[in-house]
């Protein structure tokens, strides 16, 4: 069976990531505006063709790779960040033999749901009992 993810999570090893995951997504809230008043700033001059350089852009930069640096620890570990603002986060896993998504939204005290690989949210059920 051809499988999308070489990094499979249990429930356990998701929950235990939590924490972490709770932070990342902290940190990445706390860019987003920055980056969003930053990249304001800098389009009108953009637009009327200035070249760019110098404090601005180089905060910018700085910015731009503080929050690459926290996706690439979602990417690394192959854990899907589907909705920031909802802190909606999937982890592939394998669920009675299928490759699927274990589904957590900030809020939540553990990873708890399960959804194919292809419906999102919308098809989340409680995962199976433990035993």
């Amino acid at each position: 069976m051809t499988r999308r993810f070489t990094r499979h999570y249990t429930r356990e090893e998701a929950s235990a990531l939590l924490p972490e995951i709770r932070a990342w997504l902290a940190r990445l809230r706390q860019l987003q505006p920055v980056l969003e008043n930053q990249q304001r700033a800098l389009q009108p001059l953009l637009t009327r063709g200035h070249d760019l350089g110098g404090g601005r852009v180089t905060e910018f930069l700085r910015s731009l790779a503080r929050a690459q640096a926290v996706l690439r620890e979602f990417a690394r570990r192959q854990i899907q960040l589907k909705d920031l603002e909802r802190g909606l986060v999937d982890f592939p896993a394998i669920v009675g033999g299928r490759e699927v998504f274990l589904c957590w939204e900030e809020g939540e005290p553990a990873v708890e749901y399960w959804h194919d690989l292809d419906t999102g949210y919308a098809g989340r059920s409680p995962l199976p009992p433990e035993g």
